[in-house]
């Protein structure tokens, strides 16, 4: 299976040279990203130093990737430089119109889980309702208040696009693994200024102790003001938020939004490790011009599995109530008889009209999506995967 497009092959290699400039001068070239968010934010850095440091620390590590390929450099560039000028148009916001910051978020749906267990279903199916809400993707990545002038909104939704659009282009497969589309639903990961969403990309020692011993609670407070800003002066409804990631921050997502219900999605974790690995092998394809797949699966049974193991030990002392249990099984094999079971435990009413819009959730291109993996490739093998993770592939979900 090809993961990237021909054309990135004489792409990187043109731009090698450049790339090594880049990251040879790595503070140089992120102060000219903090001044490119200040000029699009209409703020000023000063405003947020911790964050702004915290992502200089970020690039640096970046920098320390000796096969990072162009499209790999210049992703982390524009993607630090969009999360920047977003950071501090919502604090500017939020200090232009102080009451946004007491806007209640009551009630929110949280959709978590490992990777590939259905969490995408089980969000495009809560978020139907008309009483719900996701935050789509551009406004996660270009978070603006609801009543801004149209064509600064389309200015937003384009730019938005451009980055969803980039990544099918530069891989054949990337939408059978993950589509992406500005005017659709996306996961929190894009309003989360730190996690391991950054580490799929490249395995960074240093970086991954920095979010491993990180207080998220910062990271989840901005998450709440995104959230605040988006439903300024507009009709307030539930939110159905999602993000498998979720799972490694419960304790600080349960402070931060406190009457938030967990919708924890389940699957047999050797079938979710080889799935997983082969969409971080993607992402590593498109940003490096060489990698070890068979070290992308020791990596990440480590993080996932430990991430399970902190997950649990938050629910164990969390009210019962605070958690939903959705087998992947139960939702895809017989969706028609879960889905008004998990309607009832979340308190939304079963309506025809709901039947009708689950109908047209799992009619979606994209929603019985697979593409083939083994675990071999990645270096593990079944008994690994039953080693780390314990009994919790055995809990019957």
């Amino acid at each position: 299976m090809r993961r990237t497009a021909h054309w990135l092959t004489a792409v990187n290699t043109i731009s090698a040279p450049h790339v090594r400039r880049q990251r040879r001068n790595v503070d140089r070239v992120f102060d000219g990203m903090v001044r490119r968010a200040e000029r699009q934010a209409e703020s000023d850095a000063s405003t947020a130093p911790e964050f702004i440091d915290s992502y200089r620390f970020l690039l640096r590590q970046v920098a320390k990737q000796e096969t990072l390929s162009m499209i790999g450099w210049q992703g982390y560039l524009d993607d630090l430089t969009r999360r920047m000028t977003n950071h501090l148009r919502v604090e500017r916001l939020i200090a232009e119109q102080p009451e946004i910051a007491a806007e209640p978020v009551d009630r929110p749906v949280v959709v978590v889980g490992l990777p590939r267990t259905a969490t995408t279903l089980a969000h495009k199916v809560l978020i139907e309702p008309e009483g719900n809400r996701a935050p789509l993707m551009w406004e996660l990545m270009n978070t603006h208040r609801g009543d801004i002038d149209a064509k600064l909104r389309d200015k937003l939704i384009k730019d938005a696009q451009t980055m969803a659009s980039l990544a099918s282009k530069a891989s054949p497969v990337w939408d059978l693994i993950h589509p992406m589309d500005a005017l659709q639903p996306e996961e929190c990961v894009f309003a989360l200024p730190h996690g391991y969403g950054f580490y799929t990309r490249a395995p960074m020692p240093g970086y991954r102790r920095f979010i491993e011993e990180r207080d998220y609670t910062p990271d989840y407070e901005h998450l709440k003001r995104v959230l605040q800003v988006l439903q300024w002066n507009r009709p307030r409804r539930r939110w159905i938020l999602k993000c498998p990631f979720h799972l490694f921050n419960l304790d600080v997502l349960l402070k931060v939004f406190g009457d938030a219900t967990i919708v924890w999605m389940h699957r047999d974790p050797a079938t979710v490790m080889g799935s997983w690995c082969s969409l971080v092998e993607t992402g590593r394809a498109l940003h490096h011009r060489s990698y070890d797949p068979e070290a992308i699966g020791p990596e990440w049974l480590d993080i996932l599995s430990k991430g399970v193991d902190a997950a649990r030990r938050v629910r164990a002392a969390a009210p019962r109530e605070r958690f939903v249990d959705v087998p992947y099984h139960s939702l895809t094999a017989d969706p028609h008889a879960f889905v008004p079971k998990l309607f009832d435990r979340l308190g939304m009413p079963w309506t025809p009209k709901d039947e009708g819009n689950l109908e047209r959730v799992l009619a979606r291109p994209g929603m019985r999506r697979s593409h083939e993996y083994h675990l071999s490739r990645y270096g593990i093998d079944i008994d690994d995967v039953e080693a780390a993770f314990g009994d919790y592939g055995r809990l019957g979900f």
